[in-house]
């Protein structure tokens, strides 16, 4: 199979994947309890009893929840079932929903008060800032420092270095997040960092370069946070990957030839040993759509993991249901990016015995 019939055959694919995503959580959000329609209907119950509670309690109270009850029940439920197609088969809602989707109509957030899309554009910006900074970084450092373990393999710093990395990766990010709040954050210890949101209050009417200073004062943290889990996991496979190069007869015949090792691997091996890591290169689509869901909850970060966190809680499906959609088709577009850039780096790359 050459490579355009790969891509092509890719492409297909990605069909069956996206409705067997969709019709998978679709099929769980509607058949949960507590939808939109039950979450309305006890806002406006819970309502009604309070009024009629400081109307002075007892008969008046059970007068005014009856009311409401039967107010809601009769005029309201049907009105919202419609609203939110619960009066029809859920194979039939299913389809509605996938032809709004079609027209890139996501509906409308019933907790937001706003269309979808703009919901979802109104949240884009930070996670943008953290998805992409952290992605770039996490290669930036993790890939020359897996190059410079390898050439130290063995030595104090590359065994003290791996021991840091392996404490590092068995910390998970929620944790971790906590500890640094406590410590560093919270006032108890040390107050070094500010412990939610991106910005200071006042800090619109700032200079210009105060105003990025204080950002990235705000990030440092939570950048920590979503870094940690990738960072091992890259940095050994970079090294990994080079020592099992290093170990192939082109890099002996080099070695043999009388050049250095360093030069060997530099030269030789790395063009080899980034192809494993070129695996997650296509993760930089995610990286614009990314959002970690407890980082930026404990953090209080305005972004689309927090606004995931938000609606599901809040049974507001058509949120959900766009988020998934698109991460659904952005992460199976990542993939493919990462089939092309192996073939960037290695054109000798042969397609016709893969999936």
């Amino acid at each position: 199979m050459n490579f355009p019939s790969y891509v092509l055959r890719r492409l297909l694919l990605m069909i069956p994947t996206f409705f067997g995503i969709t019709v998978l959580c679709f099929g769980v959000f509607q058949i949960a309890p507590g939808g939109p329609v039950e979450t309305y209907l006890a806002k406006v119950r819970f309502a009604g009893g309070a009024a009629g509670g400081g109307k002075g309690g007892g008969e008046s109270s059970h007068s005014a929840g009856s009311a409401s009850s039967k107010s809601v029940t009769d005029e309201v439920v049907e009105e919202l079932k419609k609203r939110y197609n619960f009066d029809k088969p859920i194979y039939m809602r299913y389809w509605l929903w996938l032809k709004d989707l079609a027209q890139l109509e996501f509906g409308y957030s019933h907790t937001q008060g706003q269309p979808v899309l703009e919901v979802i554009k109104s949240k884009l910006p930070v996670s943008i800032i953290f998805g992409v900074t952290s992605f770039f970084l996490t290669y930036l450092v993790c890939i020359p420092l897996g190059i410079f373990k390898a050439l130290k393999d063995g030595s104090r710093f590359d065994v003290t270095s791996s021991g840091v990395l392996f404490v590092m990766y068995s910390v998970p990010e929620f944790m971790l997040a906590i500890l640094l709040i406590h410590f560093l954050a919270g006032g108890q210890y040390l107050e070094l960092f500010p412990i939610q949101g991106l910005h200071s209050l006042d800090s619109d009417s700032w200079p210009f370069w105060q105003r990025i200073v204080d950002v990235i004062w705000h990030m440092f943290l939570p950048m920590v946070c979503y870094m940690i889990s990738g960072f091992t996991t890259l940095t050994l496979l970079m090294k990994n990957s080079i020592i099992e190069q290093v170990k192939q007869d082109y890099v002996r015949s080099a070695l043999a030839r009388g050049v250095s090792q360093r030069k060997a691997i530099l030269k030789h091996a790395l063009r080899n040993a980034i192809l494993p890591i070129a695996t997650g290169f296509g993760g930089i689509i995610l990286a614009f759509f990314g959002g970690s869901m407890l980082i930026e909850t404990i953090f209080n970060l305005d972004g689309i993991g927090k606004l995931l966190y938000q609606s599901t809680i809040e049974r507001d499906y058509p949120v959900v249901m766009a988020e998934i959609a698109i991460v659904a088709v952005l992460g199976q577009v990542a993939l493919l990016l990462s089939d092309l850039l192996y073939r960037v780096i290695d054109p000798r790359i042969d397609f016709s015995s893969r999936d």
